[in-house]
This record gives C-alpha cells, structure tokens and sequence, in this order.
C-alpha cells in the first residue's frame, strides 16, 4: 500500500529530479522513493543484537545457532567508521 505526501523542495531540485526520472526511464515518485530509502538505510540506527550468552548447554547445536544468528545480525549492521 502507498500513501500520498506533499514536499515543499527548490523548484530547481525538482527540475533536476524530473531530469533524472527521464533519463532512467522511471517516474519521479520512483527516483524520490528510491532516494529516500537509501537515505534511511544509512541514516537509521541498527537494532542492538539480543542477548546472547556464552557457556555449555544440554543442546548440542545452540552454540552453532547462535554464531548463525549473530553473523546475519552482524550483516545487517553498516560498518562504523574508525
């Protein structure tokens, strides 16, 4: 489902997305939808990772679960800047 906002932007912004949208053969809503998802994926915050714990346990494959679980959830994270 897809809603419907209004943006107040520079006329020459919005010149320079319908330009865009041309090129690529796509609609502006597209091109502007595209951008601000790529926007947030940068700009939003990573879940923390649940709580894992370390030590033995009666399952057997609980450890190699849990080192599963915390690469997939490690890849989901942007790396941080050093």
């Amino acid at each position: 489902m897809t809603a419907r906002t209004t943006i107040l932007a520079d006329p020459d912004l919005l010149d320079r997305v319908a330009r865009l949208a041309d090129r690529q053969r796509t609609t502006r809503t597209a091109l502007i939808t595209a951008a601000l998802e790529a926007y947030l994926a940068e700009h939003e915050a990573a879940p923390d990772l649940p709580f894992l714990a370390v030590g033995r346990s009666g399952h057997g494959r609980l450890s190699l679960d849990g080192r599963s679980i915390a690469r997939r959830e490690a890849s989901r994270r942007p790396a941080s800047p050093r």
